[in-house]
This record gives structure tokens, C-alpha cells and sequence, in this order.
């Protein structure tokens, strides 16, 4: 059949090919991707090789539009999620019989279970941005402090610093409250408020400590506004004559009652709450517009005689200064007061869970919010400041004789208040009288309903917010003994036992029955949590992370800085000891968090900040020359898979811990696949180091043969300055038994990473090294510890599939080892019978400043001369203090250069017998250039003359490491270099072999790069 073209002009959806819909959506089963659909995607069954030119069409490929699942977390009811196709199945070849890797995609598969249901999950209630969040934050800053306190404040302060006051602290809400807006359209915003906001910005560390902070605060501020109330509440029982027991008493007792009766209306559920709101809204609606009224009104003679005179020029320009009285007489001891009035910004934000659009309604409904209470704050202190005076005495007697001297704006009213300012009795006006707004009342009944409505609201919502931030924070689990708190109940997961801790902290603190005394303790809280919040929009800012997008752009980060900063200075200016507990509050529990580092990865600004700071860092050491004063060993370890070789890692990291790179290698000899390279870079490695307590890097890679994986590591591990530059590896035991090319191979590896400028350690056991299990697939053949260990990557071992399509990671057992034990009081012998650079005394060194090594001797031992012992000994002991390492035993061996016994050369010919070449010298001569390309691991008897001297050597050191390093508890020894092309492999070996064999304790050889790691200069 003939294709048509784009200029046929025919219907192209006649060639549509017949993809299963579940394929063209993107759709899998609940076990994942489901191939018989890729593969057999035709009626006739043919498959998709068979017929290319239609797989190729514009409407029959895998490939998927655009759609909202392949970005969610969750699905929607009543139908199926879909799911972007993997690469794996986009460029795969179909015939292969593999199975592609877990993708995160997948994750949200359905179950049979969810399949089945019939009936959609109850709708939770969920609020718009007027009554979910506008009037819920006017009610909660609308709080007792505007009913109560307000006129009092502005008796103190004057109207002129009444407004500073109001204006500061709708200042520091409004930009709280534009960082807040930012961060809460940085992406979907689920339940927890405050908490989320921070926790899921600047990570668990210090959103954690925030969130407890800030729901204790929430707590408290019930109790203050409850308190505000039973205030208000007695005050009318004591004008009619009623008491209970006594005022303070009083006032504990109704406190009880109405937060118990909160209590009830709150754990009813979020509509009756939400009801309850809208109520108390129109009632304090009614009280401001009573008050208003009120001023206006010409003033009775009972109202002149408790202050008020309606609007007075006189009365204005008295009250504008300032008048301070009593303890709380100064700036910020009324600003401490008041601001707690100011700080309800975030009622809306902490029932983020029960927003329809949480990314819309933040923003708008907490500014429109912040901008008229601070409207009407403004208003009623300017209004109530030019109406009333300080101090009235409310006697109807006090008129103005024409005969007594007076004092005091009133005079000018003809009212004498001089006696009872005098004598300090005056029981009316806004610097005595608490319920001032109701006197000046058009109808007083209206004031105290609307106090009555501004406190229950206020503790209402608080009452809300606290139970509701505590419950996320059970939930992430970042602290003991909590989890029992985050339980949810109903549709709209209540949390009821946060609810009844939250009323048991209100209620030990309306004991306390005193205004004043509760207000300034939450406003350190409620400062440090603004200070976090405008922080962290600052700190998601700056790190200019790509993840950082908020739809909402009017904030700056600089005020979202600086605003940070006030909070904090604020808070010392208030209460100085207040703000040392909040601050140590926080400092202990981010203390607590970074120290048990929960298992939780929010993609926060702190994270994007490391990256910044790592790679500034990195690409800022590309302008320092190396300096050989600030040499570190780093290393790359071949490892293989590293819970394979747990020894080499514990020997390895005791002296780069802390200090320097180290790196795990891992090359896994296969072709190129999917299932390969996910063996070579799964996670369970990272996970068992971490688990291990070791701070390393790990790097896997597939290679076709061992030296070439390796080479790879050598070029390519690192960034920048921070690469390798030592490479250690475990002695390859087996050398004699494996196949000669293994044997090559692993030497050719030594001699890349010389040429590579690389130092070398290779690290002997006599237990061995490799404690994998027996192999199902080899890998990393060329540093196995034995015919029976290879090494291996057992795919059900390390990778395991659930039903759900999610990874579960199966760790490999911690097995103890010599290296993380405490060594006592042993030695650690260095046998430094040739200079490398120093690398031979460095590493030592570094092991002495771990404690587990901290009590080991170390003795260094040098060759010489017999009659010049004590000469060479002086002379290296001076090198070595110059060196300032702190080793001061020294040792010189005179007979380190006699002949070895002849049955230990006699073992040593054996080692190497079936490596030997038939001994004819001429045919030595003329086959040494095919043996050195066909079989260059063969030894000659010209290369064995040629390295006899070595040879010797290194079964006589054999001989003195069995002499005088029997107990030692490590034996550092200078490693022999064997040229490439004069030295066989084999023999190289075999060297290696002889000088490290029968020995108990463990041998590290090391060779140096020969250039200098250690100076005794400053410069």
C-alpha cells in the first residue's frame, strides 16, 4: 500500500493505526506498563518492526500530549490516571525481552480495590477566598486588643505614636503577608499552614521547630482572647451586682466554660465553624457602625461625665502625645501589647487543606484583610482620641465651679476632673475605663456583642489553626511522641486529639487571667514564626532556583530581609529573655532535626542554596593553583558494589572522613541495557553507605571489560579540583588460579592510573576483602578476594518491584569489621624504604587523628647501612620532625638488603613456574616482541635477570615485615613499581604477592604519584 504524502489530499485518519486506547493514553495497568499492547498493537497481530511506515505516523505513536496526570501526585475519581510512556519504551527495541526500570510515573497506579468502588469519596467542605480566608483573618486580628485595650493604648501612646504603632505593625504583617502569598503560589498547597509554608521552603530542620513554635503560639492565643472575653463578661456581672466568687476567679471560671463551649463548636466540624464566623462577622459589622454613630451623637450628661464629648479639637491635640503610666509605660511596652491584635494574617493560610484554591485565596483574602483592620484600627484610635479624655471621674457632681482652680482638657467642657486626677481615683476615661468604645456607643449593648464577637472569633480561629498546623506536623513525623496527635477524623480529616491537647494548653492559661500578662508572651512567637516565613521567601529568592515560580509577583525579597531582621530586633526590644527562649526553642529543635535527619525530601530552598554554594565553590577552587601545604588524599575506591568490600570503605574512610573526596567505584562488565544500568547506579549503594555512616560519593558504570570501566572512573570521576587522586583497591588474591588476562588486566589498571599521574594503595587481608555472595553475574572481576567471591549484583537483591509499582530497596547487612574497631595500644609499622612523596607518611598520620587509632604507635622503618645506623637515623628522625607528624620512633634496618632464604626464593620460583617461558635465550630474544602482544603477562628468562635485584628484594622484605611487624595493628609499606614494558604482569604480581603474603595483620601498600604531599615550609 502506498503512503500518502502531505500533498495527497486525502483523510489521513484512514491510515490510523489500531493502538490499543489504554497505549494512546498513556494508560498501564496496575502493575505497571503493559508490552502485549506495545507489541501487539494490530488486529492482525503483527508487530510494530513489521510495519514501520505506520508506526511512524503522526497519529499512531507512544508518544503522549501534554497532560495534567503526568504532573499530579494524585487522580480523580471515576476514571483511570494516566501515565507519560518511559524512554524506555519510547526508543527500546520492542523485540527485547527486558523490562524497562521503575519510573517515578508509575507510582500512582491504581489498585483493583480503588477500581471497584461504586461510590466517589465524601466531598470535603472547602472555602473560597471571602470566608475562607478574608473575614477569618479580619476576625482573628479583630481580637480582644481592638475592643479593650485599643482606646487605653492611644490614652498612653497619643494618637500621633498610636498610629506609628498600628502602621509598624501592619508593616511587618503586610510584608509577611506578600512573602506569604509568594511562597503559597510556589505550587499545590495542602494542609498545615504555616508549617507547610516553611517546611516545604526551607526544609524540615527549621520548618519543624516553626511548627510547634507557631501552634503552641496558636494556643496560647486562644487563651488570651478567651480571657478578653470573661473580662468583658464580668465587668457587666459587677455593673449589675453579680459575682461569683471573686473578679480574678471570675474570670478563670467563664474563661473555662467558653473554651470549652469552642471546643464543642470546633470539633463539629469546619461548616459549623465557618457558620459560627460569618455570624460573628455581622455582629462586629453591626458594633463598629454603633460606635461610629455613637461619636457623632451630641454627648449626654452621663457620658461627660465619664470623658466623653464628641469630637473636640481640644481633646484631639491633648491626646496626640504621648502620657505614659504605670510598668507598661513606654513604646514597646505598648507595641508588645498590641501587636499580638495585629497578628491573625495567617488564620486564612493555616486551614490551607480546606481552600478550594488555596494558590488564590492566600493572597487575596490576607491583604484585603491586612488593609482594612489597619483601616479601621486607624480610625477608631483617631476617632476615640478626640472624643475622650484621660481621666474622668463619671460623678455628675463635677461640674466646673467657677471658684476652684482646674486642671485639664475638660475644663474647657466644664468639667473639673482635678480631685480624682490628683488623688489618682479617676475610674473613666480611655487611660482607666477598658470598656471606653462601649460608653461612646450609640447603643452599648452593640459594643459588647461585638467584643463578644471579635474574642469568641478570634479564640475560634485559633482554636482551628493550631490543631489543624500541629496535625501536619505530626504527620511528616520529625519528632518523637507526636504521631498519636496527627490521627484525622471524617470527611474532612478532623484532627480531634489535637483539638483536646490544644484546649488543655488554652486552659492552663487562662488560669492566668490576666490580659496583659498573656499577650506579650505570643508575640516573641508569633515575631520568630513572620521572621522564618518573610526568610524564607528571601532564601527561595536568592538561590535563584528554576523551581522557584510564584505566581504572585509583587513582593521583594530585599523587604522580605529586612522585614526578617525587624522581627528579630523587635523581639529582643520587647521582652529580651522572651526572645532568648523562642530563639532557643528553635536553635534546640533544629538541632534536634539535623541530628536524627529525617527521611523526607521537599525539594526546599536550603537545598537549592547547598547546590549554589557547591558550585561556587568548585568553580572558585579552578582559580587556586594547587599548593602541596593544602594536599588532600582523595580516593577512588574500587569497591565494586561497596557492601561487598565493607574493609577497604572502613580503612578508607578513617583518614578521609571529614577531610577529603572519597569515591566508590563500581564497574559492572555487561552490555549496555536498561536492567545494567540501573544494577550500576541503584540507590541501595548510596542507601548502605549512608546506613554505614560513611560520607562518600558512589559512581557506577558499564563497561565491556574491567580496565575500561576503570579507566573511565580515572578520567572521569570528579568535578574540577574535587577529583581523585590516589586509587585504592583490594590485592587480587587469586591472581595465580584466574585466567592470565584478568591477572593483566588488573596490573594494566596500576599502570593507567601512574600514567594518569594517580598515587596507588592496594590493601591485603589475610581474611580477604570480598564478603558478596556467590555470583549470579560477574562483575568487577579484576580485584576479586577469591575463586569462590566474585564479585556480584544479585538483581532481586538490591531491586525489588512491588504491586504498586513503587521501588523498594533491600540493603546489604552491616558487617563489622578490624578497621572500626579501637585499636588499642598497638602499632601502625610504615616501612619507608623509598621516597614516593610522602604519600607513605601522610596517610598514617591521618589515621593517628581518628580516636580509634589515636593510642597507636607509629614506627617508621627506614633502610641503611650497619655502620652508619645511627647517623641515618638522626637524619630521617630530623626530616620527619620538620614534617611536624609527631612520629618519634624511628628504626633503621641494616640487613633489609641481604639475600632472602633460599627456601622462600625457592617459593617464590614456584609462584611464578607456569608463567615461565622455556628457558633458550635466543628464542628468549626473538619472541619477545610476539609475547609482548600475544601473552604479555609470560615471564622470560631475560626479564626475570633483568628484575632479579627487585625480586630478591621484595622476598627479603617479606622476610623483615614476618620479623619485626607480627603484631602490628596495620603495616604501611612502600609499593614496588614494575615498568610497563620490562616488567610482566605476572611478575609484577607475583611481587606484590610475596612481599604482602603470611602476614596477620593487614598490608597496605602505597605509591605515591612522586610529587610531594608533605613541606616544612609556610609558604
Amino acid at each position: 500500500m502506498e503512503h500518502p504524502t502531505a500533498n495527497d489530499n486525502v483523510n489521513l485518519s484512514a491510515y490510523r493505526t489500531n493502538l490499543p486506547l489504554s497505549v494512546l493514553n498513556g494508560k498501564t495497568s496496575s502493575g505497571g506498563f503493559d508490552e502485549s499492547d506495545y507489541y501487539q498493537c494490530y488486529g492482525d497481530g503483527s508487530s510494530m518492526t513489521s510495519r514501520p511506515s505506520i508506526a511512524v505516523s503522526a497519529y499512531g505513536t507512544l508518544d503522549a500530549p501534554p497532560h495534567y496526570d503526568f504532573y499530579a501526585n494524585s487522580q480523580a475519581w471515576g476514571r483511570k490516571r494516566r501515565f507519560r510512556p518511559s524512554l524506555h519504551q519510547l526508543h527500546g527495541n520492542p523485540e527485547d525481552d527486558s523490562r524497562p526500570p521503575v519510573y517515578e510515573e508509575t507510582e500512582g497506579g491504581t489498585s483493583e480495590e480503588e477500581d471497584e468502588q461504586k461510590e466517589p469519596p465524601p466531598e470535603p467542605t472547602r472555602f473560597g477566598w471571602v470566608q475562607g480566608v478574608m473575614i477569618r483573618c479580619m476576625l482573628n486580628i479583630w481580637g480582644v486588643i481592638l475592643y479593650l485595650r485599643l482606646p487605653w493604648i492611644t490614652a498612653q501612646a497619643g494618637i500621633g505614636l498610636t498610629w506609628v504603632i498600628i502602621l509598624l505593625s501592619s508593616t511587618i504583617t503586610g510584608i509577611t503577608g506578600l512573602s506569604t502569598s509568594a511562597i503559597a503560589t510556589n505550587g499545590k498547597v495542602k494542609g498545615g499552614g504555616t508549617y507547610f509554608l516553611i517546611s516545604r521552603s526551607l526544609g524540615p530542620e527549621l520548618g519543624g521547630s516553626i511548627g510547634l513554635i507557631f501552634a503552641f503560639a496558636n494556643a496560647v492565643a486562644v487563651a488570651m482572647h478567651t480571657v478578653g472575653f470573661a473580662e468583658t463578661v464580668t465587668d457587666l456581672m459587677r455593673e449589675h451586682g453579680a459575682v461569683m466568687v471573686d473578679k480574678t476567679n471570675d474570670i478563670r471560671i467563664i474563661g473555662i466554660i467558653t473554651v470549652t463551649l469552642l471546643l464543642g463548636i470546633s470539633m463539629a466540624g469546619m461548616a459549623w465553624e465557618s457558620k459560627a464566623q460569618v455570624l460573628f462577622f455581622l455582629v462586629i459589622m453591626v458594633s463598629f457602625a454603633s460606635y461610629i454613630v455613637g461619636t457623632i451623637m451630641p454627648a449626654s450628661l452621663e457620658k461627660q461625665a465619664k470623658g466623653f464629648f464628641s469630637y473636640k479639637a481640644g481633646i484631639f491635640a491633648t491626646n496626640f502625645v504621648p502620657n505614659w503610666r504605670g510598668p507598661e509605660g513606654s513604646f514597646f511596652g505598648m507595641f508588645s501589647i498590641f501587636f499580638p491584635s495585629a497578628t491573625g494574617i495567617l488564620a486564612g493560610a493555616n486551614i490551607s487543606g480546606d481552600l478550594k484554591d488555596p494558590t488564590v485565596a492566600i493572597p487575596r483574602g490576607t491583604l484585603l484583610a491586612i488593609f482594612w483592620t489597619t483601616f479601621s484600627y486607624l480610625i477608631i484610635s483617631a476617632t476615640v482620641g478626640a472624643c475622650v479624655v484621660r481621666d474622668a471621674s463619671g460623678s455628675l457632681n463635677d461640674t466646673l465651679s467657677p471658684s476652684t482652680p482646674c486642671e485639664g482638657v475638660s475644663c474647657q467642657y466644664k468639667w473639673d476632673f482635678t480631685e480624682c486626677i490628683n488623688n489618682k481615683t479617676c475610674t473613666y476615661g480611655i487611660s482607666n475605663y477598658y470598656q471606653s468604645l462601649s460608653m461612646v456607643s450609640a447603643f452599648a449593648p452593640l459594643i459588647t456583642a461585638g467584643i463578644f464577637g471579635a474574642t469568641l472569633s478570634s479564640a475560634l480561629a485559633c482554636l482551628v489553626s493550631a490543631p489543624k498546623v500541629f496535625q501536619c506536623l505530626c504527620k511528616d513525623h520529625l519528632y518523637p511522641l507526636i504521631g498519636f496527635f496527627g490521627k484525622g477524623y471524617g470527611k474532612n480529616q478532623e484532627p480531634l486529639r489535637a483539638y483536646l491537647l490544644t484546649y488543655i494548653i488554652a486552659a492552663c492559661f487562662i488560669i492566668i487571667a490576666e490580659l496583659n500578662a498573656i499577650a506579650p508572651i505570643i508575640s516573641n512567637f508569633y515575631l520568630c514564626s513572620y521572621s522564618l516565613i518573610n526568610f524564607s521567601c528571601f532564601h527561595a529568592s536568592i538561590t535563584n532556583s528554576p523551581g522557584w515560580r510564584p505566581s504572585f509577583r509583587f513582593y521583594s525579597k530585599w523587604l522580605s530581609l529586612i522585614c526578617a531582621v525587624i522581627c528579630v530586633v523587635i523581639m529582643f526590644l520587647l521582652t529580651w529573655w522572651a526572645a532568648l527562649i523562642a530563639i532557643g526553642v528553635v536553635v534546640f529543635l533544629l538541632g534536634y532535626t539535623l541530628y536524627k535527619k529525617p527521611d523526607v525530601n521537599w525539594g526546599s530552598s536550603l537545598q537549592a542554596s547547598s547546590y549554589n554554594l557547591a558550585l561556587n565553590h568548585c568553580v572558585g577552587l579552578n582559580l587556586v593553583e594547587d599548593h602541596v601545604k593544602n594536599y588532600r588524599p582523595q580516593c577512588l575506591v574500587l569497591t565494586g558494589p561497596p557492601s561487598s568490600r565493607p574493609a577497604l570503605l572502613d580503612l578508607v574512610n578513617c583518614f578521609t572522613k571529614n577531610l577529603s573526596l572519597m569515591m566508590c567505584g563500581n564497574v559492572v562488565i555487561a552490555d549496555s541495557s536498561p536492567s545494567t544500568l540501573e544494577k550500576a547506579s541503584s540507590n541501595s549503594h548510596i542507601s548502605w553507605l549512608n546506613q554505614r555512616k560513611i560520607k562518600s560519593f558512589y559512581r557506577g558504570v558499564v563497561a565491556s571489560d574491567l580496565r575500561c570501566g576503570v579507566n573511565m572512573l580515572l578520567q572521569g570521576a570528579g568535578l574540577g579540583r574535587i577529583k581523585p587522586n590516589v586509587l585504592l583497591m583490594g590485592f587480587k588474591k587469586d591472581w595465580r588460579s584466574e585466567p592470565s588476562l584478568a591477572s593483566h588486566n588488573y596490573i594494566e589498571i596500576l599502570h593507567d592510573a601512574f600514567d594518569l599521574q594517580y598515587g596507588v594503595c592496594v590493601l591485603r587481608m589475610k581474611e580477604g576483602l570480598d564478603v558478596s555472595n556467590p555470583p549470579q553475574s560477574h562483575v568487577n572481576q579484576g580485584f576479586d578476594e577469591g575463586q569462590n567471591n566474585i564479585n556480584t549484583i544479585s538483581p532481586s537483591s538490591l531491586i525489588r518491584t512491588s504491586t504498586a509499582s513503587s521501588v523498594t530497596v533491600d540493603l546489604e547487612p552491616q558487617l563489622t569489621t578490624v578497621f572500626q574497631k579501637k585499636q588499642g595500644k598497638k602499632t601502625i609499622d610504615v616501612y619507608w624504604l623509598s621516597d614516593d612523596g610522602g604519600l607513605t607518611l601522610l596517610l598514617p598520620y591521618l589515621l593517628t587523628r581518628r580516636n580509634r587509632w589515636a593510642r597507636c604507635k607509629v614506627r617508621v622503618f627506614v633502610g641503611g647501612e650497619p655502620d652508619k645506623k645511627d647517623e641515618q637515623k638522626e637524619e630521617v628522625l630530623s626530616l620527619i620532625k620538620r614534617f611536624r607528624l609527631g612520629f618519634q620512633d624511628v628504626e633503621v634496618i641494616p640487613d633489609i638488603y641481604q639475600n632472602p632464604q633460599p627456601v622462600n626464593v625457592h617459593h617464590f620460583e614456584n609462584m611464578i613456574g607456569r608463567f615461565r617461558v622455556d628457558a633458550n635465550p635466543k628464542q628468549d630474544s626473538d619472541s619477545d616482541p610476539p609475547r609482548q602482544q600475544e601473552a604479555p603477562w609470560m615471564i622470560t628468562n631475560q626479564d626475570l635477570e633483568r628484575n632479579m635485584a627487585k625480586s630478591l628484594r621484595q622476598i627479603r622484605l617479606n622476610e623483615v615485615l614476618l620479623d619485626y611487624s607480627r603484631d602490628a595493628a596495620l603495616i604501611v609499606i612502600t609499593m614496588p613499581v614494575g615498568r610497563r614494558e620490562g616488567c610482566p604482569s605476572s611478575l609484577y604480581l607475583a611481587w606484590l604477592d610475596i612481599l604482602s603474603r603470611d602476614l596477620r595483620a593487614p598490608v597496605l601498600m602505597v605509591r605515591g604519584n612522586q610529587e610531594s604531599v608533605l613541606t616544612f615550609y609556610c609558604q
